[in-house]
């Protein structure tokens, strides 16, 4: 009581400071400082514009669903159909015995391909120089020789991070071979992406620039294009993959670690080929058509047929005498004139009993496995004995097949061939799937749902490499083009082009299967964090962003000169922001700073900044005060770092633009407001509150009101802790094998509570022993004032094999139904499965999950992946850290000991729905609202604030904004992505139109929408062609026409002319 009180006393005080402090207050953009209000909270600077205009009602149908015809296999239902009963199936341990007729084939012989490929992962147990070193060069080198020692030889290959470091290293002799092998169809590109990308904790933007940048290598150096899709490494699949090869305009693809008891569900079913649709399309425009591998792993003993003790005699590297043999204890026997009858007759059984979980009489079986084919001796034993075997089948009439080598699209051509119908086109008699593939588990329980957070250090890392990659592309395509237009194109420097190139790259390598996934070796974490973070990527992005806006925000263009030893702007090292939540730091002395707006839309922001002097003022640059308010800031719990201050600056940054703002020396203090804190050492028996205009959050979250809500919104946080078995089997790196439910977080001190108070931002910051949260919330007009900010800052490196985790329980009657992103593409409904083990009720959440009832939704957004799950109704549970003192027997060899201190950001939103049914909640199908796709924006692209190094003489600067007009909320520019700068003027304009609900209230106010947009001047666009998604093939012609028709969710790529 005591302490409540004092808070109650300590609040008037400080509202009688704060008050006289606002009266003196000078206009902040032409508008009256914030007044107060009774209750206690902030009122907001009023809006001279609104933020949300209205939307039109045809943009509300697409969320509400087409009629289309609905899929034959929806994953959700097949879930809840299954039994998962795990039963034994015989020499297919995971499946049944499968029985044939042997005339089955006298109509119709089998036809088998037989894929030859390797799988080189670009770094897992070594790093990614080091495989290339030892092993995929070689693999490389053989290939060429080999293949062209017998034209009936095939190979397929994947991974162009290898291929093209290989490239730069050949002959030109060499290069005309593979070219060769490539133009007559020995050797084929199969998918063609920089890497063979994780699909769990991935982003869209990502996935999609590393697919590009594979794509353009391929046909700047080979001159093909890649026609079908290979992934048979990536542990279970999104559906954002099949949508992005469509749009590249790949034809097949390949899958092959999805559940067990999906696989046998399908195989019985003659479902494992189907054309996969995306679950919002009305049509069949996004279906492509997929192979799911029937059984255990890509390796040669599980492909093929169901038997492995056979099919492991037919891999010729286990020959007598190699260095692995066969774990079934029967070894391979190299074919000789006398035992190849035997022999072919054993496998051709293996081939035709595979050959029956699939509806059509062509087979595909893939030979190979993880660095194969890296020793001449290998492609002799594989080619030679394999040779023999088809040349024995194919002179038997009477066995009624057809076996040779083949790539992969061989074998889809020959099956589209067999159907009668043209690449691309669904085969009579074939089923329609939509969903995805998540969570995947190979045996037993054993379900691979900790990698979603496994080493979230650097997933957080990855997202921070993301968003400064975008900016940099999109800074330097306009500034290049401004510079081209004014003729200042040799003063500008091209060379950043290569950094941005290197940068994408290294972006590209870390979306592999084992280096987001935090799947990877110590070493070789450490080699991918190198690569992206010291070694250069991110300090290279900032030169590049620096460079560019240095020349868009010159008021005199004439006065650039670009000098590498002293850049005209500063940007700061992320890699500690990363350590800390931290913030750009300049001091007062710099005067000047320029703020990029990464964002299409006009945003509202309060830019963040670290002073050293608390007598600052800020202006605009026209000499306009801006209102900002200071804080301290703080080194721990208790202690405020001297003479360092924060500076919270409120302003209007322009789309995809930068503003000049001017900090002053000032002891006035009538802009900047400064905020009150108040401090709890002994834990907070008394929950304080701090409220803002919208939105009013109790400590520890324990209640969320927004504006316009009459009921309270019970939002609880608690941190609860994960263990793992005592039995042989327990989590690492893949794995998440718990030892039951959660137990509650129990620290041994109650936390130290800090209160912070101000006119434009409140916070409560929490300390406790391995977490620290800061929950904020922001007096602002618009979409920054929706959300809450929470923030957490882990550190388990003291924990042993414990999991930590934040749980968020509301009292929405959500039930068994929650929601999750994929890629931070679309949203995938999830239910909670009793049947399943706790661990198989995980997904990936890149970018959102949410919980909803016919009242609310409850959304939470990450700038992180990581895993997600609602084990009750009304609760969302996310997976911070994971610490792991063993290998979880999946090949990697090791725990997860090498635990960072990392900091989790996110953004909780609370909307209300209006016109919500249950009919309407059980489609397979769900989408953002407006505001929250807005608040995922802001999130994951902050403003980067560049502080004007100091000058003598300081040329005039100008803010910067390159469109004309805003873009209507529901588009986004993915990407600007300027092609070989050196020697063309062509730049990749990548757009994505996101589909949304209207269902959900944006507290009375909705966002603007168009169905077609002009895409406005961003630079005099010379010419639009529309193209494939990786600029592959043109789609219709050019035109210079800037308007654009795009349909919700669809992402469109043009090649356009800048400058």
């Amino acid at each position: 009581e005591q302490l409540e009180q004092l808070l109650e006393e300590n609040h008037e005080i400080i509202s009688h400071i704060k008050d006289s402090v606002l009266e003196l207050t000078a206009h902040a953009d032409g508008q009256p400082a914030p007044p107060r209000r009774d209750n206690g909270s902030w009122a907001l600077p009023p809006e001279s514009r609104p933020s949300f205009l209205a939307v039109s009602p045809q943009d509300c149908q697409f969320a509400l669903g087409a009629k289309g015809e609905s899929p034959d296999l929806q994953m959700l239902a097949v879930y809840s159909l299954l039994p998962f009963d795990n039963q034994d199936g015989g020499v297919w341990k995971q499946g049944f015995d499968i029985t044939y007729e042997p005339n089955e084939w006298d109509t119709e012989p089998l036809q088998v391909f037989v894929v030859p490929h390797s799988h080189n992962d670009p770094g897992w147990i070594k790093t990614f120089d080091k495989y290339y070193y030892d092993q995929t060069q070689h693999i490389l080198n053989s290939m060429v020789l080999k293949m062209q020692e017998d034209p009936r030889r095939r190979f397929i290959w994947s991974e162009i991070s290898f291929f093209s470091k290989w490239w730069d290293n050949i002959s030109a002799q060499k290069r005309a071979a593979v070219r060769r092998l490539v133009g007559n169809g020995q050797l084929e590109m199969v998918t063609g992406g920089w890497v063979m990308p994780d699909e769990a904790n991935s982003h869209y933007f990502a996935m999609i620039d590393q697919l590009i940048e594979g794509h353009q290598w391929l046909e700047k150096n080979i001159g093909v294009t890649p026609r079908s899709g290979w992934a048979v490494d990536p542990f279970g699949y999104s559906s954002t993959m099949p949508y992005l090869l469509k749009r590249s305009n790949l034809t097949g693809m390949v899958i092959q670690r999805v559940h067990y008891a999906i696989k046998k569900h399908f195989a019985a079913t003659q479902n494992l080929e189907f054309m996969w649709r995306q679950t919002w399309d009305p049509d069949s425009s996004t279906d492509i058509f997929c192979h799911m591998m029937p059984f255990y792993s890509y390796d040669v003993p599980h492909t093929c047929g169901p038997d492995p003790k056979i099919c492991c005699q037919f891999d010729f590297k286990r020959l007598p005498g190699g260095r692995i043999n066969c774990p079934w204890k029967v070894p391979p026997r190299a074919i000789t004139e006398a035992n190849v009858a035997e022999r072919a007759q054993l496998l051709l059984d293996q081939y035709r009993k595979k050959s029956k979980l699939y509806r059509s009489k062509v087979l595909l079986v893939p030979l190979g496995d993880d660095f194969r084919y890296d020793k001449p001796q290998e492609w002799d034993a594989q080619f030679l004995n394999y040779q023999r075997i088809f040349d024995f089948l194919n002179a038997q009439p009477q066995l009624h097949v057809q076996a040779q080598f083949g790539t992969l699209s061989d074998y889809f051509d020959a099956l589209y061939k067999k159907a009668g119908i043209v690449p691309g086109m669904r085969p009579p008699g074939f089923p329609v799937l939509s969903g995805d593939f998540f969570s995947y588990a190979d045996r037993e329980d054993h379900y691979w749902t900790g990698y979603y957070t496994s080493r979230p250090f650097y997933k957080s890392l990855d997202r921070v490499l993301e968003a400064h990659l975008r900016g940099a592309e999109l800074l330097f395509s306009l500034a290049l083009a401004h510079a081209r237009r004014a003729g200042a194109d040799s003063r500008y420097p091209l060379s950043d082009y290569s950094l941005l190139s290197s940068a994408r790259r290294n972006l590209g390598l870390f979306q592999h299967h084992d280096a987001i996934t935090g799947t990877a070796k110590e070493a070789v974490v450490v080699d991918y964090g190198v690569r992206c973070v010291l070694l250069h990527s991110l300090t290279n992005l900032k030169r590049v962003i620096i460079n560019a806006a240095h020349y868009l925000v010159l008021g005199d263009k004439d006065t650039y000169r670009y000098d590498p030893a002293t850049p005209f702007l500063s940007a700061v090292s992320c890699a500690a922001c990363l350590m800390k939540c931290g913030h750009p730091r300049a001091t007062p002395s710099h005067r000047f700073l320029v703020v990029f707006n990464p964002l299409e839309q006009e945003r509202l922001s309060l830019v963040p900044l670290l002073v050293n002097s608390p007598h600052v003022r800020v202006l605009s640059e026209d000499g306009q005060p801006l209102p900002a308010q200071l804080s301290a800031h703080w080194s721990s719990a208790t202690d405020t770092v001297p003479d360092v201050y924060q500076l919270s600056i409120l302003a209007r940054l322009p789309a995809l633009g930068l503003r000049v703002l001017q900090l002053q020396k000032s002891f006035d203090g009538h802009t900047t407001l400064q905020s009150s804190v108040r401090l709890y050492l002994v834990g907070a028996s008394a929950l304080p509150h701090v409220r803002a205009a919208h939105c009013r959050a109790t400590f520890t979250l324990q209640s969320l009101r927004c504006a316009g809500e009459e009921r309270e919104q019970r939002v609880s946080t608690e941190f609860f802790i994960y263990g793992t078995r005592t039995s042989k089997d327990k989590s690492g790196a893949y794995l998440f094998l718990p030892d039951g439910e959660a137990k509650p977080y129990t620290p041994k001190d109650p936390p130290i509570v800090r209160v912070t108070e101000g006119p434009l931002f409140s916070e409560v910051s929490s300390y406790y022993q391995h977490v620290q949260t800061m929950v904020r919330l922001y007096n602002v007009p618009g979409v920054e004032g929706l959300s809450l900010d929470v923030s957490c800052l882990v550190d388990i490196r003291d924990h042993v094999n414990k999991e930590l985790a934040m749980r968020f329980s509301t009292n929405i009657e959500s039930d068994d139904t929650f929601f999750t992103d994929l890629n931070g593409f679309q949203i995938q409904p999830r239910r909670y499965q009793q049947k399943l083990p706790l661990q198989a009720n995980f997904y990936p959440m890149p970018t959102m999950a949410y919980i909803q009832d016919t009242q609310s939704r409850l959304t939470l957004h990450t700038a992180q992946a990581l895993g997600v799950s609602s084990l009750g109704s009304g609760q969302l549970e996310v997976i911070l850290d994971r610490r792991l003192m063993q290998d979880d027997n999946r090949g990697l060899g090791q725990g997860l000991k090498d635990n960072k201190r990392t900091c989790n950001r996110f953004r909780l939103l609370l909307e209300r729905r209006s016109s919500a049914n249950k009919v309407q909640d059980g489609r397979p199908v769900s989408f953002p609202s407006l505001l929250s796709h807005l608040t995922s924006m802001h999130l994951n692209a902050e403003a980067l604030v560049l502080p004007v190094a100091q000058q003598p003489a300081l040329p005039a600067l100008r803010s910067f904004a390159s469109l004309s007009t805003t873009l209507p909320c529901d588009f986004h520019i993915l990407n600007l992505r300027t092609l070989q700068a050196e020697v063309s003027r062509e730049a990749a304009l990548i757009l994505h139109r996101k589909g949304f609900d209207c269902s959900l209230e944006d507290r009375g106010r909705r966002g603007l929408q168009t169905l077609s947009t002009n895409i406005p001047e961003l630079v005099a666009l010379g010419s639009l062609q529309p193209t494939s998604l990786t600029l592959m093939y043109p789609l219709g012609t050019a035109s210079n026409s800037t308007n654009i028709q795009l349909h919700p969710m669809e992402i469109a790529t043009f090649r356009i002319r800048l400058g």
